[in-house]
């Protein structure tokens, strides 16, 4: 079913990178720029047919590169702008995902992870992508990452990733892997007015009085529209709150602390997890992605044999929730963490536990989902 300005309503049979698509266009997104790459193409492919329907723009970028700029730009221009990736066009990007971190440009790269490094696996699953995902630009900054476990999440997380950007002013991850990139299950679209959307943050004060990176008091600066008459210097150089370079030790402190901050500090409005049985439980499965999804069947047969098990699904994978994890550690014998790679979200919970409780990774190289029996031995191991 179709509303009158051309957005889905109802529900619908859609793979994940088609549910991620809608789940923009329903985010209000009406630019996207990206290049095509196994297995994130459906999304691009799915709005170049739909972003005309809704009256929006879709440009097909010589590169990964440009893309990434390309969304930055329009951003400027005043609209919620959306690219799609995988592994190599990831890494492509990671330079200029550090220049909408310096310019706090709201925006929202999908990564749709497959087996790496380099070419790799094109067409099959992999999750190694996770702390690039945080630390791959250069520069200390805070990111936000979100994970869906299923195309009904794919919808649902892009549009929460849309809001998340224009509330931090902060380019917003959504990390998802190619098992839910190509799954296919049934899609809930709400009715557009039912969705909740935050709005761009444009400035109350009148152009002679701007200053477009004076914070508020939740450390996020206004942010005016190239061409509605407002003076603005938008660059990737150290700036003031005028946006003017200023290359110096001073402002340098001053602009970092504050990007760092308006995150962290902020922390506990971003956070987002969900747990299952975590309390009273001698070993929690912490996963994410697809891995969170198949350790359902482990965690159901661990129960059976009598092992009290919960689960703790990150939905915000950065930032990590650490005091949950803390929390969790004082309370269960031990973690097992589930995912396709050899050890990367693992080691945040390891971090995290300060030793209180062991941590199992259960590995995978990537190219297919974990062996149920592998993640239920090692939920045995942690509970023995």
């Amino acid at each position: 079913m179709e509303s009158e300005s051309g957005i889905l309503t109802g529900e619908h049979f859609l793979g994940g990178n088609e549910a991620c698509a809608e789940g923009a266009i329903a985010a209000g997104c009406r630019f996207f720029a990206g290049y095509p790459i196994t297995p994130s193409t459906e999304v691009a492919e799915h709005l170049s047919e739909r972003l005309p329907e809704v009256g929006g723009i879709f440009i097909q970028m010589e590169d990964e590169i440009a893309s990434m700029n390309a969304i930055l730009g329009a951003a400027w221009g005043g609209m919620k702008t959306m690219t799609a990736t995988s592994g190599p066009g990831f890494s492509l990007m990671m330079e200029n995902l550090g220049l909408g971190l310096m310019t706090e440009t709201p925006c929202v790269l999908v990564n749709v992870q497959r087996g790496g490094p380099s070419t790799g696996l094109p067409t099959l699953v992999g999750q190694g992508d996770m702390m690039q995902a945080r630390w791959g630009s250069h520069g200390p900054y805070e990111i936000i990452a979100i994970s869906p476990s299923s195309p009904q999440e794919f919808f649902d997380y892009t549009i929460k990733a849309f809001n998340l950007s224009e509330q931090w002013r902060v380019p917003v991850l959504v990390m998802a892997d190619e098992v839910v990139g190509h799954m296919t299950e049934k899609v809930t679209i709400p009715e557009p007015g039912t969705i909740q959307l935050t709005p761009r943050r444009t400035p109350r004060v009148p152009p002679e009085k701007y200053l477009p990176y004076e914070p508020d008091t939740d450390l996020v600066p206004q942010m005016a529209i190239a061409g509605n008459g407002y003076k603005m210097h938008i660059t990737g150089l150290t700036h003031d709150i005028k946006g003017y370079p200023v290359i110096n030790e001073e402002a340098q402190g001053a602009l970092v602390e504050r990007l760092v901050q308006k995150i962290r500090k902020n922390r506990h409005k971003i956070i987002e997890y969900q747990e299952e049985m975590c309390e009273g439980a001698d070993v929690i499965v912490c996963s994410y992605g697809i891995s969170a999804r198949t350790s359902l069947l482990p965690i159901e047969r661990a129960r059976e044999e009598g092992i009290k098990v919960g689960l703790l699904k990150l939905i915000v994978v950065w930032p990590f929730p650490d005091e949950r994890v803390d929390e969790l550690a004082g309370r269960t014998r031990g973690f097992v963490v589930p995912e396709i790679n050899f050890g990367q979200i693992s080691l945040e919970v390891e971090r995290c536990a300060h030793g209180k409780a062991k941590v199992i990774l259960v590995p995978h190289a990537g190219g297919g989902i974990h062996d149920p029996e592998k993640v239920l031995e090692a939920i045995r191991r942690a509970a023995a």
